[in-house]
């Protein structure tokens, strides 16, 4: 029996005709398993390496390098919620920025809320200096954020 869902494993192998090789394929396999589970679990890895021809190492080794993805006993809140401390961001308080969403939300970077609903991270660069400081809701930027914009989109995270 399979741990992945039969849609899961559809959407990884739709990927392997557009790689020049199966391993090519493991990060964005390991995000779709990450975006639709909020983790990767053991038994996702397992099957990702029989799928690409991989050890379970390989795609173990990919999964941890990155940083990005969480394990079984650390998963994502509902939403993941990125604070940037490039320099440009740092310059216009990205650090006070984090300290007041960790106050507000009561947790560390690294946490998430009780509720499961917010995961709050620190990011080196979002690619949005334009904006700074700003940060990353899942994939959205959200630019100039000062302590009262920080506010609302608690209370809109939260909702």
């Amino acid at each position: 029996m399979s741990f992945l869902s039969e849609t899961i494993r559809k959407q990884i192998e739709a990927y392997i005709p557009r790689y020049p090789s199966k391993q090519a394929v493991t990060l964005p396999a390991l995000h779709i398993v990450h975006d639709e589970l909020r983790y990767v679990p053991k038994e996702a890895i397992e099957e990702i390496a029989e799928m690409l021809d991989l050890a379970p190492s390989e795609v173990y080794d990919t999964m941890t390098f990155y940083q990005f993805f969480r394990e079984k006993h650390n998963p994502l809140g509902k939403t993941r919620l990125w604070v940037c401390r490039s320099l440009a961001c740092h310059l216009r308080g990205a650090d006070k920025l984090l300290d007041h969403f960790c106050d507000k939300l009561r947790i560390h970077p690294g946490e998430t809320t009780k509720d499961g609903k917010i995961t709050l991270e620190f990011a080196e660069c979002i690619g949005a200096c334009e904006g700074a400081p700003c940060v990353l809701i899942n994939d959205e930027h959200r630019l100039n954020i000062s302590h009262e914009k920080a506010d609302q989109l608690i209370n809109e995270l939260t909702k």
